[in-house]
């Protein structure tokens, strides 16, 4: 199963896309949030092992679903977030969200680094230290807020890892088994 976002480039037309201008991180994540709730009110969900993981975008959506919808999801893995919005690629970012200058708001509200203090569940987050698509300062900025409010994590860093995390001998195969070996202890498969 799967769900569609507002913003995502799917065929429901311009308003569909366009409604998330100056947005993101605040429609996208409610819709994910609302669409698993959903999918969680079938009678063969097992609402007490709910995971959610992404990279980049994605792992800034797993950060903020983690912290303002706990009570839905209680493990997620983010992988290189966008962390903080004023940090990221202006070419992505002002395209999405307009200029800082004029709604400097937006891409507060927007950021997963507003919401961290109210984490719950387990969090695995890795980033490499040699990216160039999102700078490795939002890793250090979400540590320290992390740390500042007291929020227990697990964390891998890949020294000199561009943002696919695949540079260095065995480093795809270590960076997949680590996220396997999270998933599996905090969200163990099979029946109940």
């Amino acid at each position: 199963m799967g769900v569609d976002n507002r913003g995502t480039p799917t065929l429901k037309g311009a308003a569909w896309r366009k409604s998330i201008y100056r947005k993101i991180g605040e429609l996208n994540i409610r819709d994910m949030a609302m669409g698993a709730k959903k999918i969680l009110e079938l009678p063969y969900m097992d609402k007490n092992r709910v995971a959610v993981w992404g990279w980049s975008g994605g792992a800034a959506s797993t950060l903020h679903l983690l912290s303002r919808y706990p009570e839905l999801f209680q493990t997620g893995i983010a992988i290189a977030a966008v962390t903080n919005q004023l940090n990221y690629d202006n070419i992505y970012q002002e395209r999405y969200m307009g200029l800082p200058q004029e709604n400097r708001e937006d891409f507060i509200k927007g950021s997963p680094i507003t919401y961290v203090k109210n984490l719950k569940g387990n969090l695995l987050y890795i980033h490499g230290t040699g990216d160039d698509n999102v700078h490795y300062s939002n890793a250090e900025q979400l540590i320290n807020e992390l740390v500042k409010y007291n929020k227990h994590f697990d964390l891998m860093i890949y020294p000199n890892r561009s943002h696919n995390i695949s540079e260095g001998a065995g480093t795809q195969t270590h960076l997949s088994e680590t996220y396997t070996r999270f998933l599996k202890a905090h969200c163990p498969p099979g029946a109940k």
